[in-house]
Order: structure tokens, then C-alpha cells, then sequence
């Protein structure tokens, strides 16, 4: 038994290599989206365990959208390249290559069993350089394959020397065997099949038998003449041992998938649900298409549901001659290799091995799968094709006369193989390029007509791509899933009606609810959706939030588990002022998926509208254990540390705002708010730089911008204050309280009365009834030395606010100023130093109030906030829509947000010292501008 040379298997892996290089530079297309980056499964936050009980596509196995595929060790690859690379697609690619060439290796060990040195290498050059392959080694997920493939070799080449040099049974390698075979299956289902190809080996291989020695042998047992041969028993007690293994471990993997199979719909795999004759026609038409695709790879395409091959629905259609000529050559080859002990026979025999066995669990033959043909299925069954190809090529070689020419004809076939697959790379680079490469090859499946307007979308161009949509829904009309998509990109267009009509349209090709037949297995579970997003569009519209409402009730009472029709529910609810009913919405949700930080993170909003804080930061913390980086939760339970006023909080506060900058480090709310916190702690400097941080990504950054001039102006800057309030009011010249503080600026430290003057004016031209502006123009007046004009603004401040008595005993001092200067004879205008200090009085009154303006301004950072909004504001609701994301057909549109928090900040003990210590001074001041104004 000749090995494997070195040279052979640089050869190898150097033509792995010069055929998919180019697929280094493809990124995550088309199921990669779903099992790479939607998959929680790879992050390092996500318990280790969760992937041995949820779903290759990172979905529990208890759930019936649950594809049921179980593949732990796959993923376990997927999570190992996350942690080296996170999401980079090129280590994913690499590691696809260098396993395809591990296959490859393998696969020429193998076949050095029953093929000589030089056709096991042509077999094993045939299959590095399959274009059939590229579905499985370029699509990251294709993963499985390459995984399992190589457990189901390894476990074949230890069978093989499970016979030892007398004949007798070592054990060793048939436990090894056992082992191999179940680390295959937990790559992918497929694997388990090797248990065949072992048993077929040691039968008509290992043992020599053919088909006639087997029933003469049984035949003389039967009739009592002699019992069976040592050797027989040997093999059967070798076979039985792998049998029942396998039988437990086919008894394990129903366990895992709840004795449930996966719920597939007609657009799926239209045939699954098709009658008599018409199913099992077109499933055994697809095997000979598949046949093909091994001959003739020349028109390869990434998705064949739908449309693509239509049903073979009459014993009288043509294409039941290529399903007749199918089966006679594979019963020809079969005959051929059980009749015969030859070697020729016995090459033949693995060769069907290989290709039938493994192909089962996708033929669709013994129970429905979710797609029509897939290529990367092809993957080990090509294994046998290329035996068969390469012994062709012994064959013919050996005819003296055709040796040159098969020599050539194998070259041109590699050559062409290898061009082929090279090229073929260039269509996964990216969803457009792939899906449109599909679409040359068909132009009747719907599915590909939607995943290129899904490509076009994320790219926003949102025109092409409901062109796209609409195509699909003209190539099948009633693919709930395509008029699903023009709604959502009706939405995106800012086309409500037409938005609406495309989801009602989707709402009618529901399947009716049959009584006594449960609804979620006769829909696929994302068709739902629909409920979902029609009722996220018409919700929009607060006179029509109950049918909202209705919308989502519905979704839920056609399938209790629906996680989130409560999860929108629940939002729908919060805006409705309905906060309890909401929080039993997501306690509901939480039932069904504890594990969703997104759940614990909106039911902290809850408890937030309910009053209820301390509940909040539990729940809060909660999502931050499930997802330590969870970047909303990051930012709004720091905010609500720090609004508690606690001190021992600021720490952790500062500590969850630094993380979120950094998920989110164009996001200048993380920096004000850190800029917040530091003037929190009267840490000034550090206040400053971030403060600057948030104006520099976000100009005009309101907030910032006055707390930044606030800052300045508690810090004795006041002369650095007035550039950045100019700012302020170059972006927002309605900011009252900026205008205060810059009047305030004016008149005590620039002594620009004039400047002060048009800074009040302004406020009252906005806003006539505003008592602060109004009181500060009269001071101005009264600087301005015009004290008839400041009499008549004060008795107008009064009758705006007739309970504030510095304002009474101001006009007070005015009028009995002026009855001093006319019994004196004087002009009546006041002294410079009673003017001064008066304005003094009145800077300090409007200082006063910037104070109490901040605190209005922080009202900002609110912690109820539950998503991101506009401008500084913080306060809008996050939509938990990761769960009904992707490309796929039936992607869901993002949800709606929702209301602002309402709530007033609540201030801290030291925050009331502060302020009652600065109004204690006012007042001393004002005393003192009496006492000046009286004695004068």
C-alpha cells in the first residue's frame, strides 16, 4: 500500500492553492450572513455550552424555526477564527483553503487502496480542482463540508486497519473509527454516512465477497448444511459494533433536534410539498441533474430553490428519460462491481460507495430538505466521481494506442477545472456579484431576483433595488417573502401607502388557519414578520395604534412563542403609556429567550417609565452580563448611576462611558457625557476635553456647547466662554440660556452694555413672556442710567411674574431713586457705582439661573433613553430587531422608535447644597445693591 509522498502533497496543496487564492479577498456573502455575522454563537461573550444546544445559524434547537442543523464543531471553528480575527473574512477564507487541501491529501491516501500511484493522483488532482467545490471551499459555511469530509476519511482510513496480520479483529481502530465517525457528524449530518462505506468496504473489499457468495453463503446457512465461516463471523461481529454505534448516535442527534424536523416551505423545496406522482418524480429527475452538475460544471449557481428546476409533474414529460438513463448506468456500475471480485470491480464498488451514501441525507429521497440542489452537498459525493473518472483514465491508459490521448484529454480536463474554479471565485466576492452571477444562469427563481435588490439595499440604493423585488414578485407571485421586501423599501422611500398595500398583499398569501392543524408548521416562521412590520408601519400613526395592536396580537395568537411580536408589542405599549402591560409583554419574551440582552435592556426601560430605577440598573446589568459590550445598555445605565447623585457609582459610570466610546468612537455623545460626568466631579480639565472631544465630531453640538461655556464661566473664564457661545448661537440663535450667559458676560466683565442689551431683546423677540430676559433688559435700562424705561420694564416684569419679590423690591428701589433726584433736582439717571453694582446684582441673578439651566441641560442624558436619536438627545427607544435581520428574502424591516423619556432629572443632595448656597450669595448681593441704591 503506497503512501503518500511529499511531493505529492506539495503538488497538492500548490494547486489548492493557484485555484483559490483569489477567494482571500471575498468577504461574507449569502449564508455566511447568517451563521458569521449574526451568529452570537462566535462571540467570546457567549457561554461555550450555548453551541452545543442551539443551531448551526446560532438558533436554539428547541425552537421550531430552528433550521435543526447541528454542526457545534463547525462553529466551534467559526469562534475560533472570531477570536483570532473577529470578523475579517480573509482568515475564514484561509482556513477554508488549507482544509480543502487537508481533503485533498487524505483523499489521495485513500485512494491509494484501490487505485494505483498514478490515477489515485489524477483522482486527487480531478477533485482539488472541481469547480463543483467552490460553493464549499469559498462560502465560509461550507465549512461543514470540509470538516466532516475529513472525519469521514480519517474514520474510513482507521477502519481499514481494523484487521489485523492473522485476520483477527483489532479494536483499537474500529474505536478510533467510532470516535472519527462522531466528530464527522458533529461537522455535518452527512458524516455518519462513512459507517456505510466502512461496512461496504469490509464486505466486498476487505473480505472479497460478491453479491452471489453472499446469498450462496446465507442460502447454505438457511438450509442447515453448514454454519457461517470464522471469517463471516468476524465481519459480523465488526459490523454490528459499528451499527449500533451508529444507532446511538442517530438516537442522540433526534434527541438534540426534539424529534422535530425543520419547517420548510414550497418555496423552499416546491416538490417536499407536491402530490403524487409529481414528488417523487421531480426528486428522482433532481438526482440525474445533480449527475450533470459532476460531468458538466460549466453553469453553476449559488441558490437552485423555486422555480429553478420546475416540477416534473407527468410520467409523459422528457425529462423522466434522463432519470430512466440515470438509473441504468448506475444499476449497470452496481451490477458490474457486486458480480465480480476483480479489482476493477471492487474500485467501482467504492466509487458508487462514495457517491451514493453520502448524497442520502440531501436526496430528498427519504424525508424533505430545505433546498431543491446545493451544491456544496456535492462535496464528498464527487470523491466517488473522481475515482470513477481517474479509473476511466486507467483504464484507457493501458491501451497503448490511447494512452497519449487520455494523458491529454486529462490535462485539458485539469486545466479547464482549474481555470474554471478560479473564475468562479470572482462571483462570491460579494452578494451583488454572486447573486447576479446566479441570475445568468436563472431567471425563475424568485429567491435571487430578492437577494440582489437585498445587495442593492444595503448599498441604499433603494430605486434599483425594488425594481429588483418587484421582478421577484412577478416571477412568483405569491412569494409572501418578495412582497414583503418591496413594502420595506416602499418604507425606505418614504411611500407609506405603497408600503402598506405591498404588506397587505403579503398578509393575504398567509395560509388560512386550518382548525386542528398546528399554523406554525405550515408556514415558514419569518412570514410572520409580516404582521410585524405592517404593524411597525401604521403605528407610525398615533390615531391608529390599536390596529397596531391588533396586528401584533395576531402575530402572537397564530404562534404563542412568537419572541418578537412581544418584543414589539412591548414597544408599541411603552408609547401607548401602557408601561405594566408592556413589562408583561417582555417577562413574556424573557420566557421564551432568557438569554437576549436586548429583552433585559427594554425592560429596564420599562422600569424606568414605571418609576422604578433600581429594577432598571438590575435589569440593565443583566443585559451587560449577557453581552458585556451591549452599547445601549452601556450608555443608559451609566447614565442612570449617574442621575442616582450616588458618588460611589461615578467610577463604574465613567468606566461603561469610556467602553461605549469605544464600540461607538464617532458617537459624540459618549464623549459629553463623560465631559458631564468630570464636571460631576469638578474635575475641570478633563470636563474641557471631552467636552471639545463632542463639539469636534458633532458641530453645533447644542449641549456641549453651552456646558462647555458654562464651564468656563464657573471656572472664572468667562472671556473664553463668549467664542464658544458664540458658536452656540451661530448654530442655535433660539438658545435662550445661551443668550443669558452671554449677556450676563457683556455687561460684568466686557461692561458692553450695548451687546448685553441686544442678547435680552433677542429672548423677548422669542419669547415675550420670558421673566429672566425680561429682568436682565431691565437692569441694562437701569445701567444705561434711563430710569423711567427701567420703572416701566420692572412693573412689566411684575405683572409677569407678580410672586417674585426681588423683582417688587427692585422697582421699589427705582422709584424711590427717582422721587431722591427729583426732590433733589437731579436728572434722573443713577450714579455709576449704584449702577455698577446693580448690574453686578444682576449678573449674579443671571448666573444663577445658567446654573439652574444646566441642570435642564442634562436633562438631556436622560437614562430612559433606548436607542439613539437626533442631535445630543439620547432619549429614543432602542428596537430590538437582530432576531429578524439578514439577507435573506424574508429580512424584516427595522422597527420603529420610540417616544422620549419624559422624566425630570432628579437632584442629588450636593446638587440642592449648591444651588442653595448660590442663591443664599445672591441674595447677599442684592442686599448690598439696596443698601448702595437707599443710601445714595
Amino acid at each position: 500500500m503506497a503512501v503518500v509522498s511529499w511531493k505529492e502533497i506539495l503538488l497538492l496543496t500548490g494547486l489548492v492553492v493557484g485555484c483559490y487564492w483569489n477567494s482571500l479577498s471575498c468577504g461574507f456573502v449569502f449564508d455566511d450572513v447568517s451563521a458569521i455575522l449574526d451568529n452570537k454563537d462566535l462571540r467570546p461573550s457567549t457561554p461555550l455550552r450555548n453551541l452545543f444546544v442551539n443551531d448551526f445559524w446560532g438558533t436554539p434547537m428547541t425552537e421550531e424555526r430552528s433550521h435543526k442543523s447541528y454542526r457545534p464543531l463547525t462553529v466551534l471553528t467559526f469562534r475560533l477564527n472570531y477570536l483570532f480575527s473577529e470578523l475579517s473574512a480573509a482568515s475564514y477564507h484561509l482556513l477554508n483553503v488549507v482544509l480543502h487541501a487537508v481533503v485533498c491529501v487524505l483523499f489521495l491516501r485513500v485512494c491509494r487502496l484501490f487505485l494505483d500511484k498514478t490515477s489515485s493522483l489524477v483522482a486527487a488532482l480531478l477533485f482539488a480542482v472541481h469547480p463543483i467545490h467552490t460553493e464549499a471551499v469559498t462560502g465560509v459555511v461550507g465549512r461543514a463540508e470540509l470538516l466532516s469530509s475529513i472525519f469521514l476519511l480519517a474514520a474510513f482510513l482507521a477502519y481499514t486497519r481494523s484487521t489485523g496480520a492473522d485476520h483477527s479483529i483489532v479494536w483499537t481502530p474500529i474505536a478510533l473509527t467510532v470516535v472519527l465517525v462522531a466528530a464527522a457528524t458533529l461537522c455535518k449530518e452527512q458524516g455518519i454516512t462513512v459507517v456505510g462505506i466502512c461496512c461496504i468496504h469490509e464486505v466486498f473489499v476487505a473480505q472479497g465477497f460478491t453479491l452471489p457468495m453472499l446469498l450462496d453463503t446465507l442460502l447454505q446457512v438457511l438450509r442447515g448444511k453448514d454454519g457461517f465461516p470464522y471469517a463471516v463471523l468476524q465481519t459480523l461481529l465488526k459490523l454490528v459494533v459499528l451499527v449500533i454505534s451508529t444507532l446511538l448516535l442517530v438516537i442522540v442527534r433526534v434527541q438534540v433536534i426534539q424529534s422535530q424536523l425543520p419547517v420548510f416551505t414550497r418555496f423552499d423545496n416546491p416538490a417536499a410539498v407536491s402530490p403524487t406522482p409529481t414528488r417523487q418524480l421531480t426528486f428522482n429527475y433532481l438526482l440525474p441533474v445533480n449527475a450533470w452538475l459532476l460531468l458538466n460544471p460549466s453553469e453553476l449557481c449559488c441558490d437552485w430553490t423555486m422555480g429553478t428546476i420546475p416540477l416534473v409533474e407527468s410520467p409523459l414529460d422528457l425529462r423522466n428519460l434522463a432519470t430512466v438513463a440515470f438509473y441504468t448506468l448506475l444499476g449497470l456500475l452496481a451490477y458490474h462491481s457486486l458480480r465480480y471480485r476483480h479489482s476493477s470491480a471492487k474500485t467501482v464498488m467504492m466509487a458508487l460507495s462514495l457517491i451514493v451514501l453520502p448524497f442520502i441525507p440531501a436526496s430528498n429521497l427519504f424525508f424533505p430538505v430545505g433546498f431543491v440542489v446545493a451544491e456544496r452537498v456535492l462535496y464528498v459525493p464527487s470523491m466517488g466521481f473522481c475515482v470513477l473518472v481517474a479509473h476511466g483514465f486507467r483504464i484507457v491508459s493501458h491501451k497503448g494506442h490511447l494512452k497519449k490521448m487520455s494523458c491529454l484529454m486529462i490535462g485539458v480536463l485539469l486545466t479547464t477545472h482549474a481555470v474554471k474554479t478560479f473564475n468562479r471565485n470572482w462571483d462570491w466576492e460579494s452578494e451583488y456579484t454572486l447573486f447576479t452571477s446566479a441570475l445568468k444562469v436563472n431567471k425563475n427563481n424568485a429567491k435571487l431576483w430578492n437577494n440582489v435588490g437585498h445587495a442593492l439595499e444595503n448599498q441604499n440604493d433603494y430605486e434599483k433595488a425594488l425594481r429588483y423585488f418587484l421582478q421577484a414578485t412577478r416571477v412568483q407571485p405569491d412569494d409572501i417573502g418578495a412582497h414583503m421586501n418591496v413594502g420595506r423599501t416602499y418604507k425606505n422611500l418614504n411611500k407609506s401607502k405603497e408600503a402598506e398595500d405591498a404588506y397587505l398583499i403579503a398578509k393575504s398569501l398567509m395560509p388560512q388557519v386550518i382548525p386542528g392543524k398546528k399554523y406554525a408548521t405550515r408556514v415558514a416562521p419569518n412570514h410572520l414578520n409580516v404582521y410585524i412590520n405592517l404593524a411597525n408601519l401604521i403605528r407610525a400613526n398615533d390615531s391608529r395604534l390599536e390596529e397596531a395592536d391588533q396586528l401584533y396580537r395576531q402575530a402572537i395568537s397564530m404562534r404563542p412563542d412568537f419572541k418578537q411580536a412581544y418584543i414589539s408589542r412591548g414597544e408599541l405599549l411603552l408609547k401607548m403609556n401602557k408601561p405594566t402591560e408592556a413589562r408583561d409583554a417582555y417577562l413574556r419574551a424573557l420566557e421564551l429567550d432568557r438569554s437576549n440582552p436586548d429583552l433585559w435592556y427594554n425592560l429596564a426601560i420599562v422600569n424606568i417609565e414605571m418609576k422604578e430605577p433600581s429594577e432598571a440598573l438590575k435589569n440593565f446589568n443583566q443585559a451587560l452580563e449577557l453581552n458585556p459590550r451591549h452599547k445601549l445598555a452601556l450608555f443608559n445605565s451609566a447614565l442612570l448611576m449617574q442621575e442616582s447623585g450616588e458618588p460611589k457609582f461615578r467610577p463604574e459610570a465613567n468606566r461603561r462611558f469610556l467602553i461605549y466610546v469605544e464600540e461607538e468612537p464617532d458617537d459624540a455623545n459618549g464623549y459629553f457625557n463623560l465631559g458631564m460626568l468630570a464636571m460631576d466631579a469638578n474635575e475641570d480639565a478633563a470636563a474641557e476635553r471631552w467636552m471639545r472631544k463632542a463639539i469636534g465630531l458633532q458641530a453645533g453640538f447644542r449641549s456641549a456647547l453651552f456646558n462647555l461655556a458654562l464651564l468656563y464661566s464657573q471656572s472664572r473664564r468667562e472671556l473664553d466662554a463668549l467664542p464658544v457661545l458664540d458658536e452656540l448661537l451661530r448654530h442655535h440663535p433660539e438658545h435662550v440660556k445661551g443668550l443669558i450667559l452671554k449677556g450676563d458676560i457683556l455687561m460684568n466683565h466686557r461692561k458692553d452694555t450695548r451687546g448685553a442689551k441686544a442678547c435680552f431683546e433677542r429672548i423677548l423677540r422669542m419669547d415675550p413672556g420670558n421673566v429672566q430676559g425680561k429682568h436682565n433688559l431691565c437692569v441694562v435700562y437701569f445701567e444705561e442710567r434711563d430710569l423711567p424705561r427701567a420703572e416701566r420694564c420692572l412693573e412689566e416684569t411684575l405683572a409677569l411674574a407678580p410672586n417674585e419679590e426681588y423683582v417688587r423690591r427692585h422697582l421699589s428701589i427705582v422709584r424711590g431713586k427717582m422721587a431722591a433726584m427729583s426732590a433733589a433736582g437731579q436728572p434722573i439717571s443713577p450714579a455709576e457705582g449704584a449702577a455698577e453694582s446693580a448690574s453686578q446684582e444682576k449678573g449674579s441673578r443671571v448666573k444663577d439661573g445658567a446654573d439652574e439651566a444646566v441642570k435642564e441641560e442634562e436633562e438631556g442624558r436622560g437614562p430612559a433613553a433606548v436607542g439613539k436619536g437626533a442631535g445630543e438627545e439620547k432619549n429614543t427607544r432602542k428596537s430590538s430587531v437582530e432576531s429578524l435581520g439578514g439577507v435573506g428574502e424574508d429580512q424584516a424591516e427595522p422597527l420603529e422608535s420610540g417616544q422620549a423619556d419624559k422624566r425630570t432629572k432628579s437632584k442629588s443632595t450636593k446638587e440642592i447644597k449648591d444651588i442653595e448656597e448660590k442663591r443664599a450669595a445672591a441674595l447677599k448681593r442684592l442686599e448690598e445693591i439696596e443698601r448702595i441704591l437707599s443710601g445714595d
